[in-house]
């Protein structure tokens, strides 16, 4: 050990007094040769990565189908329409327009030929202006090769539903999941709480009518 250690010595100090002596240019040029066989160029295996080819539009709209139920008035099908802009890559406002239709209530039904409503009275229609916010973007793995960007949100607004031939000032609240297709085409499903007040069974107060839809909007 101690002889290998004393040629490791001899034979570096022999090195430096060879590079000493020799002329400016060559000592560096010798350097420069020594660092380069000294360095180790790391192997590194490149991934080639695809960025999500998302569509730069700012307008989203498209059809909504789903359930509502109304309160005191049962569970009945829902549709609409929905147009938003995204103004940012977190916020967004959305207009939507829908409609759906009362059930009779337990006491109608109980009591045969009492009607609270007429027909065109059960009808439901709704507008709405609201601002959502994205909270949590992310992706979505299908068989283990395919990967779609989703973003779940929380949404709230205002508007005016028309109901038991009244126009009621309106707040809604709610969440909702977005899965992007392609570059274009987008699912939502979205969860939302209609809130106004009615006086229908002889008190006034805040319903709470509950609705869950989905919905296929295009960008453009």
């Amino acid at each position: 050990m101690e002889n290998r250690t004393r040629f490791l010595f001899l034979s570096t100090a022999a090195l430096l007094g060879t590079v000493t002596l020799l002329p400016c240019e060559a000592a560096e040029t010798l350097g420069e040769s020594l660092r380069e066989e000294l360095l180790v160029e790391p192997e590194i295996a490149r991934r080639e990565i695809r960025e999500p080819e998302i569509d730069a539009e700012d307008f989203e709209v498209g059809a909504y189908v789903g359930l509502m139920n109304i309160e005191d008035f049962g569970t009945g099908v829902l549709y609409g329409a929905r147009l938003a802009y995204h103004g940012t890559d977190a916020i967004f406002l959305e207009a939507a327009i829908g409609a759906g239709k009362a059930e009779e209530t337990s006491y109608e039904r109980l009591s045969g030929d009492v009607r609270l409503l007429t027909d065109s009275e059960r009808k439901l229609t709704y507008y709405s202006l609201s601002a959502g916010y994205n909270i949590l973007p992310g992706e979505v793995f299908l068989a283990g090769k395919y990967a779609y960007n989703s973003q779940f949100y929380l949404i709230g607004g205002i508007g005016s539903t028309r109901f038991a031939g009244d126009d009621e000032f309106t707040v809604n609240l709610g969440a909702g999941y977005r899965l992007l297709i392609n570059d274009w085409l987008t699912l939502h499903l979205d969860a939302r709480d209609h809130m106004f007040e009615s006086d229908l069974l002889g008190e006034t107060k805040t319903t709470h009518n509950f609705a869950l839809h989905g919905s296929l909007t295009v960008f453009f």
